[in-house]
């Protein structure tokens, strides 16, 4: 099993990948063993002191006015994260969990939050024995950060509630934890605050949705490249000195791409001649890059607000130490999830729009009065066949679903804790919708890509662009078969979005035309 280290920097974007999708397991550096030992002393310098110290010595949100006495500082802990692991709903997939849970021990790492080395070994003994707490769908405001889904996490530590096993297996936390030879820990002053304070939920999902997005994206450009031409559009409105004149790098990107992949091709050259009537396509032909680039850019935004959240350590109070060993705890609003949740709405609506396009491009295929001699709904007998009819109602009932997603979650508040929280972030519930639209995107793509490929076939004799034909042939050999009467289409259009979210649609074209940018 391949692993990953974490330290007091930030964790990468493939670290968060190798964690959360290939099942990596975690140890601490050294340097951040250390680092979490110099805020334990802190904390526990504090924790003798007579004067009140929030989050080491009193209660919490609303109620941190009580000074906590020395003898019930263990229960208050436990309390914490037994009253927080309050969730509700359907369990989180597993990549959800890893991801924040990698995330939350990054923080621990980085010295700042005043937890036991202990304690963060044991988050990544969990990681590591592939140990996932149960974490439920509902319960998280964003802010203080992910504090539901996250206690559901440190009440696995703790030994209590449930977890799947490395084999999916629905067991007890102690049970697993005795499995792996650990044993659960006791959370001392501070540690359960310290351990459930944070955006790490819906940062592990923006990062996963950015990645997803990245390939899907380079798809969609795929997508078009194959709509253009059998369509019998043109490439022309791609050529570079065009989108000089509006420099928008992701624009610039998404036009190379279709140059690339539309160079060669018998189609387009077979309109390219003075006896071409067509004066200029359609928008969603010829404003894909527009659209395609500004997702881009918009996906590259929310990559730099994450590389920051990459670099933060989220907590309140926070631990500051000096060059002398000397430290003080702090409170403070890192906690708040705005920058994230505002990224994680773009994204949505980056979803929805570039989904809109691609059905657009789809529904021409479909129309005989737009679609250059391709017979009706790309049927084999119209009239006794239906051809594609419905994949493109899919696609228009996934679409619709995708922008009443789009509609952000971050303008939305619902004051907490008595009023102490009066204004949250509701990121958690961005992250989830976002996930949602990001599985919809990549199957009207999918469609599209399946649509556009049964047009070339229609358009023999003439042949398609080298990588526009490896495409069709991908598709293919997975089971989507060409034109023909109509059969059952639902496991070809399954087949197709799971080429589209594999990559395999990606990694063809690219065999042919080297990386897509």
């Amino acid at each position: 099993m391949s692993s990953i280290q974490v330290g007091v920097g930030p964790v990468s974007f493939d670290d968060v990948l190798a964690v959360a999708r290939g099942g990596a397991g975690v140890t601490l550096t050294d340097e951040a063993l250390d680092a979490i030992d110099r805020a334990r002393a802190v904390v526990e310098t504090l924790a003798s002191a007579d004067t009140p110290s929030y989050g080491v010595s009193t209660g919490f949100g609303a109620l941190a006015t009580r000074h906590i006495p020395t003898e019930s500082r263990t229960q208050l802990q436990r309390s914490l994260v037994r009253s927080h692991a309050a969730g509700s709903g359907p369990e989180v997939e597993r990549e959800v969990v890893r991801a924040l849970m990698l995330l939350r021990l990054s923080t621990l790492a980085t010295g700042r939050t005043g937890v036991r080395r202990e304690t963060a070994e044991l988050m990544a003994a969990l990681l590591t024995h592939q140990i996932t707490p149960v974490v439920r769908e509902h319960g998280s405001l964003g802010c203080s950060g992910d504090l539901a889904p996250l206690a559901h996490c440190a009440l696995a530590l703790m030994g209590e509630g449930e977890v799947r096993d490395a084999a999916g297996e629905l067991v007890p936390a102690a049970v697993a934890l005795a499995a792996a030879g650990r044993e659960p820990v006791e959370l001392r002053e501070k540690e359960g605050l310290a351990l459930i304070n944070g955006t790490d939920g819906m940062l592990g999902m923006l990062v996963m949705a950015i990645a997803d997005l990245r390939l899907l994206l380079r798809t969609a450009d795929i997508a078009a490249a194959m709509s253009v031409e059998a369509q019998l559009g043109t490439d022309r409105v791609f050529a570079p000195e065009l989108q000089a004149i509006r420099p928008h790098p992701g624009q610039a990107l998404s036009a190379a791409n279709l140059v690339a992949l539309l160079a060669d091709s018998g189609v387009v050259a077979s309109h390219r001649g003075p006896d071409c009537n067509r004066v200029q396509d359609a928008y969603s032909l010829r404003c894909s890059p527009q659209v395609h680039g500004a997702a881009r850019d918009t996906v590259e935004h929310a990559a730099v607000v994450a590389g920051r959240e990459l670099a933060s350590a989220i907590d309140n109070p926070v631990v500051l130490v000096g060059p002398d060993g000397e430290g003080r705890v702090e409170s403070n609003g890192n906690f708040h999830g705005a920058p994230v949740a505002y990224v994680l709405d773009f994204l949505a609506i980056v979803a929805a729009d570039v989904a809109s396009i691609s059905e657009r491009r789809t529904d021409r295929f479909l129309d005989k009065s737009r679609n250059h001699g391709l017979p009706p709904f790309l049927a084999d007998d119209p009239g006794v066949d239906s051809g594609l009819m419905i994949a493109q109602y899919t696609q228009a009932a996934i679409v619709s679903e995708l922008k009443r997603l789009a509609v952000p979650a971050s303008v939305d508040s619902i004051p907490s804790s008595a009023m102490q929280e009066d204004h949250v972030s509701m990121g958690w519930g961005a992250a989830r919708k976002l996930r949602r639209a990001v599985d919809g995107l990549s199957r009207v793509v999918a469609i599209e890509v399946l649509t556009a490929a049964r047009a070339l076939d229609l358009r023999a004799p003439l042949e398609p662009s080298p990588a526009t034909a490896a495409v069709v042939r991908t598709l293919r050999a997975a089971g989507v078969a060409g034109p023909g009467p109509d059969r059952h289409l639902s496991p070809e259009i399954e087949a197709a979005v799971e080429q589209v979210r594999s990559g395999a649609v990606l990694a063809a074209a690219q065999g042919v035309v080297g990386d897509l940018a």
